[in-house]
């Protein structure tokens, strides 16, 4: 890229400061909004869907009204019914922003630039672009500094092919995982959900502006259906579902995404408590704020809570959406409203002061175009970003159960791969992911091969589909498993699109009569959360051969595991581990790779026990089952032990200082996720259970000892008797004495 890339770091600073370049910036944007019509003014506001664009298409709708931007221009799925083949690879990507982008500079009136936004979750949404986990497995990893690096890749690979916007992280703090999107965000805590996302952001923003979204309490509908209403008071509104966002704002992220769902009753897309209470004048956030596709438009059809599209549009930019995804509100709608009185002018000037104060701060005034001859990120599928999604893999793995058969041995003579998630390469990709070159991905059948040794005998069999009844091979599956020394099963959950598989306006998936392996992702939310089709069936007859079992959850969810529990000598999950996810699985099975990945989210042992989340007061228990999930917040196997000692805690002015010393007692080097939890022991509201309020993962060899020390800011505690525990998971305290602040 060209120097405007280099331009967004700044951007964190200039919400807080007033320099001589803001001041030009501003005069800048006044003298341009005062040349702008009304119409031109709206088109800044609108970002249609770009990959169903032609070039006449294009043409046509910028001449009637010139767009502020374009979204998905790249994007490819069976939604966009773009292939492999048929979506654009990086190089052609760079033709066609520079295209559109001559268009927009030298045949509108003012010849404003425009910008691009692409999906970014969990990698560039784009053919040839790398797939890192999803969400769920970027926190599994509770590594900041990985994090970071994850975000810069992402940022490089998305700008490298034009885009100014990245759609990602996603914050929202998932508590139902009947939810389909479960697997976007980074769990349930909004601590770790925070620090992670900021990790992210930062890393995005050397390149581009990361997008948060969805703002907010998206990921907790009633009955854990997709852009349900989300319950809950303001006091719990405020600490569990926005504090992450306040984290990750103040931590440079500078667009935000409104959401589908309405909070007591009030759509979040026309909230402007939400939107301009909190958002602009509590946090001071300057920056941009997207609808999300057919947000706007829902406040009619969906909420009921607009009489019609005019109605709608007008709650929307009255509440502080700058931005109409989809352009199908503001691009209709608007321009009546302000003639009619229903939207103060003032209110749509606010909105194009910040979308092109936006397109300055980046130089896209100065520098719109990409250098194809000079970009060294056009080949995106290179040695580092494949060897970082190696290593984020390997990190997000969480070892729930070992029995000590893992790690196996190098020597092992034969190996039995099978499951319907062993050899399949879009079943551990994840939602938001674009077609790929079966080259670039590695499965766990193919990873085990890689990592085996030449002679070792390995035997594939599928047994079963992920929700098909009518395919099972169980026979070849039990051929297979006896033949081995050891059963290596791979089970779980897809959120893999196809091409049968109908979508809404939004791009969601609609659960129809088509069974495809899709259980997972945005549109398929489940009643239960047991495995689909006859998983279950297939771990039952392979566990009553009685030779060594290891069993591997590739899910986005957390689905039950009552049952592998009982049965394998060895459990893990990879939440849809990403290109690289087989050979991560493969490094661990053999001890190439010592786990430390920790769950950013609870299991549970029944679907009735939701909402069970490690901070709530502790529960009674069920006639049926007890409270307790089967697998904690924040647990996870090591192939080495760890002992805690020498807990010091320094109380100053405006923080207290947490230290402790751990030391590897066992056989190997290895990572341990050292953990804070602080817990009020009273509290003006009911306070939680406990908090994760730090967390640090560290690589310590064999019998060495290191020193982790924690800070916890004192401004937002309540005077009174406090708890500090440190731990290898919520329910696996190590250390804990309580203090009086």
């Amino acid at each position: 890229m060209k120097i405007r890339n280099f331009a967004i770091i700044a951007l964190i600073f200039l919400a807080s400061c007033s320099t001589p370049k803001n001041d030009d910036i501003d005069i800048k944007v006044d003298n341009l909004l005062s040349q702008m019509t009304l119409t031109e003014k709206i088109g800044q506001l609108c970002c249609p869907i770009g990959f169903s664009l032609d070039d006449d298409a294009y043409h046509r709708l910028m001449d009637t009204l010139p767009c502020g931007g374009f979204w998905a221009v790249l994007r490819a799925d069976p939604w966009s019914r773009k292939t492999v083949e048929t979506g654009p690879d990086a190089r052609e990507s760079i033709l066609i922003f520079n295209k559109m982008q001559h268009y927009a500079v030298e045949n509108t009136r003012l010849g404003i630039p425009i910008y691009f936004a692409e999906e970014c979750p969990h990698g560039l949404m784009a053919v040839g672009a790398t797939v890192y986990p999803t969400g769920l497995g970027l926190a599994a990893t509770w590594d900041e500094e990985l994090l970071y690096k994850v975000g810069d890749a992402i940022g490089a690979e998305a700008a490298g092919r034009g885009a100014q916007f990245g759609y990602g992280p996603v914050l929202d703090i998932a508590r139902d995982p009947r939810w389909s999107r479960v697997e976007e965000g980074f769990g349930e805590d909004p601590y770790l959900s925070g620090m992670c996302g900021s990790a992210v952001i930062k890393g995005m923003q050397n390149h581009l502006a990361a997008t948060v979204k969805h703002f907010a309490a998206y990921g907790i509908p009633e009955g854990g259906h997709n852009g349900a209403a989300a319950q809950t008071g303001p006091n719990y509104l405020m600490s569990d579902y926005l504090s992450n966002f306040e984290i990750a704002l103040k931590n440079g992220a500078q667009s935000i995404m409104t959401s589908y769902n309405a909070i007591d009753g009030i759509p979040c897309t026309s909230n402007s408590w939400l939107l301009k209470d909190v958002l602009r004048e509590q946090w001071g956030f300057k920056g941009v704020v997207f609808s999300d596709l057919g947000s706007i438009w829902a406040l009619h059809s969906t909420h009921r809570t607009a009489e019609n599209q005019l109605d709608a549009t007008a709650q929307a930019i009255n509440a502080g959406v700058d931005i109409d995804l989809g352009a199908s509100n503001y691009g209709a709608y608007l321009k009546t409203a302000v003639e009619n009185g229903l939207v103060p002018i003032e209110n749509v000037d606010d909105a194009v002061r910040r979308v092109l104060r936006f397109k300055y701060e980046i130089g896209l005034f100065d520098d719109p175009y990409i250098d194809i001859q000079n970009n060294d990120t056009v080949e995106t599928m290179c040695t580092s970003s494949l060897q970082l999604a190696l290593q984020t893999a390997q990190k997000s793995i969480v070892l729930l159960k070992n029995d000590g058969v893992l790690p196996i041995s190098h020597d092992v003579k034969s190996i039995a791969v099978i499951g319907p998630n062993a050899d399949n390469i879009y079943n551990q990709l994840g939602d938001y992911t674009a077609p790929q070159n079966p080259d670039h991905i590695v499965t766990v059948l193919e990873g085990i091969k890689n990592r085996a040794k030449p002679d070792t005998k390995i035997v594939y069999a599928k047994g079963c589909s992920i929700r098909d009844t009518n395919d099972a091979d169980f026979e070849s599956a039990i051929k297979a498993a006896k033949s081995a020394d050891v059963t290596i099963l791979v089970v779980g959950g897809s959120s893999a699109r196809d091409f049968k598989t109908s979508y809404e306006s939004t791009g969601a998936a609609i659960v129809n009569e088509h069974i495809s392996d899709m259980d997972c992702g945005e549109g398929y939310d489940r009643a239960s959360l047991e495995l689909s089709g006859l998983q279950e069936d297939l771990i039952k007859e392979i566990a009553k051969i009685h030779k060594p079992l290891i069993i591997v959850y590739i899910e986005g969810r957390p689905l039950l595991k009552n049952t592998a529990n009982e049965v394998a000598n060895a459990l893990l999950t990879a939440f849809y581990p990403g290109e690289q996810g087989g050979n991560a699985i493969a490094d661990v099975i053999f001890g190439n790779y010592n786990p430390a990945g920790r769950l950013p989210i609870s299991q549970p042992s029944h679907t009735g026990q939701i909402p069970i989340y490690y901070s709530q007061p502790k529960p009674h228990d069920y006639v049926e089952c007890d409270s307790s999930p089967l697998f904690c917040f924040g647990h996870g196997l090591s192939y080495t032990k760890f002992e805690y000692s020498n807990l010091n805690i320094n109380k100053l002015d405006d923080k207290i200082e947490v230290s402790a010393d751990i030391k590897n007692i066992g056989d190997y080097d290895g990572d341990e996720v050292v953990q804070l939890y602080l817990r009020d022991e009273y509290a003006t509201i009911t306070p939680a259970e406990k908090l994760l309020k730090g967390f640090k993962r560290v690589f310590i060899k064999k019998s060495d000892t290191q020193r982790v020390t924690f800070s916890i800011p004192t401004e937002n505690l309540e005077p009174g008797e406090f708890t500090i525990m440190v731990g290898a998971s919520s329910d696996d305290i190590r250390l804990k004495e309580k203090i009086i602040i």
